[in-house]
């Protein structure tokens, strides 16, 4: 082989080669579908079948997620079934006997998934009867926060067969479904008769066995027919849980023992006090021991001015000075050394002096609120919150209601039906007296305040 030879073979084999690497093209549509369902063994709504295993195959490979926390069976079963994928199936093997004549769905929830984008195949069902019919009933509705009137999507509503009103203690629920992200709910495929109807956490015993869990209930069985009704359910804790983080930290934060110093603080904003609230001084434990004839409430030149009110609040941490502020106004408040003593024993190590001024009116807007198909009847009570917090209650005697002057920012509002007129909401309760809870309804839009401003807003409700 010559030399020229010897390069033209290497220049084809380097020819060759080069093409021989394939690259697969980039880009191209990303498959965005959910697996589909192409058969099963028994087939979806089979009738008069027992089977121990059932067998679903799709047109991709899948895999599972959280399939204990996403699969429902109903009627509920004593063992949850074993449930298992591989390549394109998945299998699900029952421990339990299953009942004659009964009508059973599998809802999977957010569980299965394809494995090359992981595509959720949402709320897939799958029917069979035990029987020789497909029960059809269904029932729906709503499930609202009876306090806040907002929703939350993680609690589950539950059926009991047994209308007894301690089955809700004692006994596993016949039906469950979830809450969508809107409140709503509903049951398919549901057997007809008598119902005792719940909402409930979605946790492990799906019972009520703690007052502080969110509950709710239908006050009369509920008859399943093919004219079921639809429902809302109002949730209410009927006893709220106490916090234990301050404790805990309390717990684990040294105290000196030598510091006998009465600890507060105040609402004070940069030394300026609003107009529409009154002054107010937080204390770190309750106070035992107030003196009010050592509490000076002055103007600027210390001369004593005569607050509307001194109070403390129920639990006798903060100590509230009411008064009818006027703008751009300063104020002295003094506390002399033995004013105020705590249940640690603990008192001002001197005499100490807060001074400040009261804000402009220019800082605050004013509001005109209208309200379309408000029921006065039902002694409705305007609620303004602010990061979680009750801001301020406004009972609303018309459909107008009008303020010269209220505080700035963003602020959500609720309508509070005030049933027993105490100004408060109240909750429910369950067993012996049955009580539904006072009923809050969520105002969708938020009222957003501006300064020096007449603010004007149109409510639907």
């Amino acid at each position: 082989m010559n030399h020229r030879t010897h390069w033209i073979i290497l220049i084809i084999a380097f020819f060759f080669t080069s093409c021989a690497n394939i690259i697969p093209p980039s880009g191209g549509a990303r498959d965005s579908l959910p697996p589909v369902l192409v058969s099963a063994l028994p087939r979806d709504s089979a009738l008069n079948v027992t089977p121990k295993l059932i067998t679903l195959t799709f047109d991709e490979f899948v895999s599972l997620q959280d399939v204990n926390s996403n699969l429902i069976v109903s009627p509920t079963l004593k063992e949850n079934p074993i449930v298992d994928n591989k390549l394109r199936n998945v299998t699900i093997k029952f421990k339990d006997s299953l009942e004659v004549n009964t009508t059973y769905s599998l809802n999977f929830g957010n569980a299965i998934k394809d494995v090359n984008e992981g595509n959720i195949l949402k709320n897939f069902r799958f029917v069979f009867s035990t029987g020789n019919t497909i029960d059809n009933f269904s029932y729906r509705g709503k499930v609202v926060l009876a306090e806040k009137g907002s929703i939350d999507s993680t609690l589950i509503v539950i059926l009991h067969n047994n209308t007894s009103d301690t089955a809700i203690y004692k006994n596993r629920p016949r039906y469950i479904t979830r809450i969508n992200g809107k409140g709503f709910f509903e049951f398919n495929n549901l057997s007809g008769g008598y119902y005792t109807a719940f909402v409930l956490p979605n946790d492990y015993s799906k019972k009520y066995d703690d007052s502080t869990k969110l509950f709710g209930f239908r006050t009369d069985p509920l008859l399943i027919n093919s004219n079921t009704i639809t429902d809302t359910f109002y949730v209410f804790e009927a006893y709220k849980r106490k916090g234990t983080q301050t404790a805990a930290a309390a717990a684990t934060t040294p105290v000196a023992k030598t510091d006998t110093r009465l600890k507060f603080t105040n609402n004070l904003d940069n030394g300026n006090q609003e107009l529409l609230s009154p002054l107010e001084l937080k204390f770190s434990k309750p106070i035992r021991k107030i003196d009010s004839s050592k509490l000076l409430f002055t103007d600027s030149g210390f001369n004593a001015v005569k607050p509307s009110k001194i109070s403390l609040d129920s639990t006798k941490t903060i100590l509230s000075v009411h008064f009818p502020w006027k703008e751009q106004t300063k104020f002295n408040l003094v506390l002399l050394k033995d004013a105020l003593e705590d249940t640690a024993g603990a008192g001002l190590i001197k005499s100490d002096t807060l001074k400040f001024t009261t804000k402009k009116e220019i800082e605050y807007g004013s509001i005109r609120l209208r309200f379309m198909n408000l029921n006065l009847q039902k002694n409705p009570i305007l609620q303004f919150i602010q990061t979680d917090k009750l801001i301020e209650s406004i009972p609303l005697t018309s459909n107008e209601l009008i303020r010269k002057l209220f505080k700035s920012g963003s602020f959500e509002m609720r309508i509070l039906y005030d049933t027993n007129k105490n100004g408060v909401w109240d909750t429910g309760a369950f067993g012996k007296v049955k009580r539904q809870p006072e009923i809050v309804q969520l105002i969708s839009k938020p009222l957003s305040v501006r300064a020096n401003w007449d603010n004007e807003v149109n409510i639907e409700l």
